[in-house]
């Protein structure tokens, strides 16, 4: 279907994260913060994993995926972000704004498929540690994050699929800071309770039991290490804390903004901020910061290249 003959609409105006000029630099300040000083960080994590042979564990293959997925997400929505904190009208095009929400959800799903596999691998390391190299071998790791890529990207495009079928014909004001469904939804013309449920059941209700599945399975490994008396016993459970830490922040806003009706609420625009623009560009660090080998490996490469 052409988007020219299912639309009269051809741009959305964004209000914006708030009319606040001093909220604004703040949030400008902060974002450009993030932006220098820790996307960069991210870019140093997998230049790392890439370059010490000591990091082949899978666990380290999926953490570079992680860093590269969520420095990818960082550029879909705060870059316009900070351009639109200097323009006194915030407009989007039709087609932008299904660019954009069509990447937001793919990356977003392959990220959250991402976190099921990272528990997985736990899973298997911890509780079944005979059968680690056999089953988390390099062929299975690849296929995983192909799988897990396919996966963000039907979930997505089934997205992209409904909102192009919906007429849109009247007012073209998106009270929010980025396109997302919950907001594009609300301005077509037409009844939009079918899609609505389509969309809560496609990323709701997959993102609630996404969350208490893996929810389940850390809470039956820290149960077996805990159990255990084995040398690594500490170096898993902080792991382990620490995917549970990501798990909230990936799953907590996402389960908050797509798991209800598609009605705004106060809180939204700063769930939706932390979700898009600062959580994903902390998850990665998070994980360094609480693993020693890839933080020796970051030394030394840091080390070797100040050197030279």
């Amino acid at each position: 279907m052409e988007i020219e003959n299912s639309t009269v609409v051809t741009e959305f105006v964004l209000l914006g994260l708030t009319q606040s000029q001093d909220i604004q630099l703040v949030v400008f300040v902060l974002i450009l913060i993030f932006y220098l000083i820790i996307l960069p960080g991210n870019f140093l994590i997998i230049l790392t994993i890439r370059s010490d042979p000591s990091l082949t564990a899978p666990l380290y293959f999926f953490l570079g995926n992680l860093a590269v997925l969520d420095a990818s997400y960082s550029f879909i929505v705060a870059p316009r972000m900070l351009v639109d904190f200097l323009s006194e009208k915030k407009v989007i095009s039709y087609r932008g704004c299904i660019t954009q929400l069509f990447f937001l959800h793919f990356l977003g799903g392959g990220e959250g498929l991402l976190l099921v596999v990272m528990a997985f691998d736990r899973y298997i390391a911890i509780c079944r540690p005979l059968y680690y190299l056999t089953v988390m071998n390099p062929t299975a790791c690849y296929v995983m994050v192909l799988a897990l890529w396919l996966g963000g990207f039907v979930h997505s495009i089934i997205q992209v699929f409904l909102i192009l079928h919906l007429p849109f014909c009247g007012p073209n004001q998106l009270d929010n800071f980025f396109c997302d469904v919950p907001q594009v939804i609300k301005l077509a013309c037409t009844n939009t309770f079918v899609v609505e449920l389509l969309m809560v059941f496609n990323s709701g209700l997959l993102t609630l039991l996404c969350f208490l599945g893996l929810l389940t399975s850390y809470a039956i490994i820290l149960f077996h290490v805990c159990r255990s008396s084995s040398e690594g016993k500490n170096k898993a459970v902080s792991i382990c804390t620490t995917h549970v830490i990501v798990m909230f922040l990936m799953f907590g806003p996402a389960i908050f903004i797509y798991t209800r009706p598609f009605r705004a609420l106060p809180a939204d625009k700063v769930v939706s901020f932390f979700h898009t623009v600062i959580f994903p560009l902390m998850n990665p660090m998070i994980y360094t910061l609480r693993n020693q080998e890839v933080k020796t490996s970051m030394k030394k490469l840091l080390i070797r290249h100040m050197v030279c």
